[in-house]
């Protein structure tokens, strides 16, 4: 067994597709940005459709589509024809990908999109085709060789780089940003990484706030209650004053043997750090390491001096941020 001629085969699939990506950045047309408003401008669905391995590329496109804020999704050519039609609306955009523009499965579609003046766009790499004709929007392919001469491997590399192309155009015409792609993205590391400090921060009763004037005997009871290790200190206008640790407390008890009975304000370290509702949780973290901290007052732009959650460092580990 030859191994070179294996890595040999290799690179040379490699080069074709690589030739038949730059072929196709030379022959982005205006039709391009024509597919984009209309795409982003879209009140409905976006569908796409192809045949065989072009199918398989609508389906890759409708999911990047949707993944970036575009509702999409792949219809079968075959089914189209016996009742998924009805899938499609008048108000929907229907994209069709065909190497050759003359695929059977294809006909039917294109005459249902004709009839009922559903917007076409055509990707299809031969001019001279029912597809390219029929297409509202033209977005033509070049010709290409293929590996191995009859296996769609380039023109497919090409159709799904346009289909790429089109889903980030559109993503940055309709201003779609690392908050909006969060909350389609719920889930997975990726999702855990965008997720802000409101996500997971503890609000409301959860919060150990305790007044400036209070003895510091009752104020360790809001401590074991809540088990965050800290306390919020607020002043007769609930605005957050200070911030009072459990390191803080053995530390002062060591000194102090009554500081008990002394107020909260006493013990308390004054300008506690802060942070914003809608920074990231990963900020958060990064902040609680550098100031070698467990937890963070959270605040927002309308009320700088006002705490309105906590954010701990075990909340942030337990939603898998790093």
């Amino acid at each position: 067994m030859n191994k070179k001629k294996f890595i040999l085969d290799a690179k040379n699939v490699i080069n074709l597709e690589i030739k038949a990506l730059q072929k196709l950045k030379k022959n982005i047309t205006v039709a391009f940005n024509e597919a984009v408003i209309n795409i982003a401008k879209c009140q409905s669905k976006i569908i796409l459709c192809g045949v065989g391995k072009s199918g398989l590329i609508a389906s890759k496109i409708a999911s990047t589509l949707a993944s970036v804020g575009t509702p999409s999704f792949s219809l079968s050519a075959s089914e189209a024809s016996h009742g998924d039609l009805g899938m499609i609306s008048k108000k929907d955009i229907l994209i069709l990908i065909s190497n050759s523009g003359e695929t059977n499965e294809l006909k039917n579609i294109i005459q249902y999109a004709k009839r009922n003046k559903i917007l076409l766009i055509g990707i299809v790499s031969k001019k001279d085709s029912i597809l390219y004709r029929a297409s509202d929007i033209k977005l033509l392919i070049p010709k290409v060789v293929e590996a191995g001469s009859i296996v769609p491997t380039a023109s497919t590399t090409a159709q799904l780089a346009l289909g790429d192309a089109l889903a980030i155009a559109t993503m940055k015409y309709k201003k779609f940003d690392k908050m909006d792609f969060k909350k389609l993205h719920p889930a997975g590391s990726l999702g855990a990484q965008l997720k802000t400090v409101e996500d997971i921060m503890l609000t409301g009763k959860d919060i150990p706030y305790v007044d400036e004037n209070l003895k510091m005997n009752k104020a360790l009871k809001t401590l074991n209650e809540k088990k965050l290790g800290i306390l919020v200190v607020r002043n007769k206008n609930k605005k957050t004053v200070g911030i009072i640790t459990d390191g803080q407390i053995r530390r002062f008890s060591q000194k102090n043997l009554n500081f008990q009975f002394l107020p909260v304000k006493k013990i308390m370290t004054k300008k506690p750090i802060f942070i914003d509702k809608n920074e990231l949780a990963a900020k958060a973290l990064s902040v609680m390491n550098s100031k070698k901290i467990t937890s963070l007052i959270v605040n927002n732009k309308k009320n700088m001096k006002k705490a309105i959650g906590v954010i701990h460092i075990h909340t942030i580990l337990q939603s898998s941020i790093s």
